[in-house]
């Protein structure tokens, strides 16, 4: 699905340039979970944000079902809003509004509806067993309630990559397990690829796959064919 070719990225802070990612390359497959693991400082974040298309500033190539990503602004903000999904760890959510508006918030953007976002986010957040607590907003909900909300909100547009940023950091063993089995039940379900930046071994231990990622640098990962899929995403 996925497949990174030469990818670098420089930082300048004042008179030092810092390298945070050194010519990487390597493929992730459709339906993969994908742990990246690594120190602080070792490039997570940053080759999260590269592949997540929200940093244009590098050189290298990416290429999503072997179309190549251009660089323009308009024409990314209209993939991403199309076939990503974002799950941070600080949930996100929007304070005012209740779980059912907070998953709905991307159809809104899309130019959706409001009846038929809003039947859409129900039926999501079923999926996620929320559906009892739809009109609770997000001070009401535990932090493993506000991680299932954000899930539900990162793919009710039906993406094809969902981007996680240490989404299982803040929650308690319980809540960390429903979270990695709900992302494991839709990977396998509907193909969806998860990348996920983990410091945690809860996490990690059940993904797919691990990347290691030291000083900028992959220290191993195995290489793949990338997978053409059928839908249309240029």
């Amino acid at each position: 699905m996925i497949t990174f070719h030469q990818l670098h990225k420089r930082y300048i802070m004042g008179a030092n340039h810092v390298e945070a990612l050194k010519h990487i390359s390597g493929t992730i497959q459709t339906g993969e979970i994908v742990a990246l693991c690594g120190p602080s400082g070792s490039g997570k974040s940053t080759l999260l944000n590269i592949l997540g298309l929200l940093d244009t500033d590098y050189d290298g190539e990416i290429s999503f079902a072997g179309n190549t990503m251009s660089k323009d602004g308009k024409a990314l903000t209209r993939f991403r809003r199309e076939n990503i999904g974002f799950v941070f760890q600080r949930f996100n959510l929007i304070p005012v509004m209740t779980a059912l508006e907070n998953v709905a918030y991307p159809l809104m953007l899309n130019k959706t509806s409001y009846q038929e976002r809003m039947q859409i986010a129900e039926q999501w957040l079923e999926r996620v067993g929320l559906g009892e607590v739809k009109h609770h907003r997000p001070d009401h909900l535990s932090g493993g309630q506000q991680q299932r909300v954000a899930i539900a909100r990162a793919l009710i547009h039906s993406p094809q990559l969902v981007i996680a940023d240490e989404p299982t950091a803040s929650l308690d063993s319980k809540s960390a397990g429903q979270i990695v089995e709900l992302m494991k039940q839709l990977s396998h379900e509907q193909g969806t690829t998860f990348i996920v930046a983990t410091h945690d071994s809860r996490m990690s231990s059940r993904c797919d796959r691990t990347i290691e990622l030291v000083d900028g640098t992959l220290s191993s990962m195995p290489q793949h064919q990338p997978i053409v899929l059928s839908k249309e995403i240029a």
